[in-house]
């Protein structure tokens, strides 16, 4: 579910897992909270597990200016997942919307997959892996499901599973980082029965980027593994 969250004049859209909070005051609450109050405290709890303020500060709330808010935009990282949040308030009134941001998920067929390989030779897949780590994250074994049933149904393909990395951290680790997630994949594909004489891996680390590393963007498809006919 995607929702907006403002960081001064750009508007970013993040998709995750939503939840949403309005608060208010209690009637007998004497003296109710200010807003400084309010996105004070909020901002010093977010510094303080380290999170980081992106936005702090009036904003319009309506395009044509018919009145502004509070708002206080932030991300924290909390267990390898990237939480956005962001406060609005008017007065004593005001709501939290929080957002585990979730990539977007690789949904891709064998039969995709053959049609890749016999026309260009080779398919990059945004196959997840922990940071740092080549352990394969429970949300991308759909896509080596997919891979196991092509290689189940196209008895002579044999591939190279390569990995890939962005220029992020020092080149050697990087080159080692993508060899281990390249024969990591192929250990999950002869589990589920491939045999092993019809993969190999390899690893190139930065050194075949796609796209540009100095964005984010540019950054997660570099960071790939792409099976390649032999």
């Amino acid at each position: 579910m995607p929702t907006n969250s403002t960081t001064g004049k750009r508007l970013v859209t993040v998709e995750g897992k939503v939840n949403i909070v309005n608060y208010a005051p209690k009637e007998s609450l004497n003296p109710k909270p200010s807003e400084l109050q309010i996105h004070r405290n909020y901002a010093n709890a977010i510094k303080k597990i380290g999170g980081k303020i992106l936005f702090q500060g009036k904003t319009e709330l309506y395009k044509d200016n018919r009145y502004t808010r509070e708002a206080l935009t932030a991300t924290i990282v909390r267990e390898n997942v990237e939480v956005w949040m962001e406060v609005w308030s008017m007065g004593d009134y005001y709501n939290v919307t929080v957002v585990e941001k979730q990539p977007m998920r690789q949904d891709i067929a064998a039969t995709d997959m053959l049609d890749a390989l016999n026309k260009e030779g080779f398919i990059a897949l945004d196959i997840h892996f922990d940071t740092g780590k080549s352990t394969i994250l429970p949300e991308s074994e759909p896509i080596i499901e997919q891979i196991v049933q092509l290689l189940k149904g196209n008895a002579d393909l044999k591939l190279s599973v390569e990995g890939h990395t962005d220029n992020v951290g020092d080149a050697k680790s990087n080159l080692k980082l993508s060899d281990e997630r390249a024969k990591s994949v192929v250990a999950a594909l002869t589990k589920a029965g491939i045999q092993a004489s019809r993969l190999s891996a390899a690893g190139f680390g930065q050194d075949r980027p796609v796209a540009d590393n100095k964005r984010e963007e540019g950054r997660a498809k570099n960071r790939r593994v792409e099976l390649v006919k032999k």
